[in-house]
């Protein structure tokens, strides 16, 4: 009598383990990013319910991991590359004039952000005042990241048409 595999999922993992890391490495462009993707995948394929080709399943949610990550990777240098942007602009001028200019410019900008919903001003300032990145950010409103920037970029946007006008 044939004895049954005690863990037949967990064999089947561990015996795809290097070729999933491999693969996600490909993916990602990082050995040490592949390894936390590969046990992400783990987790996800050892809750899920039986199917039919469970290789090729364990394959789907590596990389559909590893899309999803690089999405994130993605988003977070935008943001980084429009904080530079913002940082690098202009130096206040000190003469009378140009300071009057930059004030009606800053009660401009107040303006528009009053305007705002509550949860993308709050995104805004923990953003661009406190500093905090946007998985920060995420965590501390209970919304995702692609919201968090979807928030934080709209106010941006509504501060430069602001400065427009």
């Amino acid at each position: 009598m044939r004895r049954a595999v005690p863990f037949p999922r967990l064999q089947l993992y561990l015996s795809h383990r290097e070729a999933l890391i491999k693969y996600a490495a490909r993916l990602l462009g990082s050995p040490a990013q592949a390894e936390d993707i590969v046990q992400e995948a783990w987790l996800r394929f050892d809750r899920e319910a039986a199917c039919q080709q469970p290789a090729g399943y364990l394959y789907r949610i590596v990389r559909n991991l590893a899309i999803d990550s690089s999405r994130h990777l993605q988003i977070e240098q935008r943001v980084d590359d429009a904080d530079e942007h913002l940082a690098s602009l202009a130096a206040p001028q000190h003469c009378p004039a140009s300071a009057a200019l930059y004030a009606d410019q800053l009660r401009a900008m107040q303006q528009a952000l009053d305007r705002l919903p509550p949860r993308t001003c709050d995104a805004f300032y923990l953003h661009r005042i406190e500093g905090l990145t946007l998985s920060q950010i995420a965590t501390q409103l209970g919304i995702s990241v692609g919201l968090t920037h979807q928030l934080v970029r709209e106010a941006l946007t509504r501060c430069a048409e602001c400065l427009d006008e």
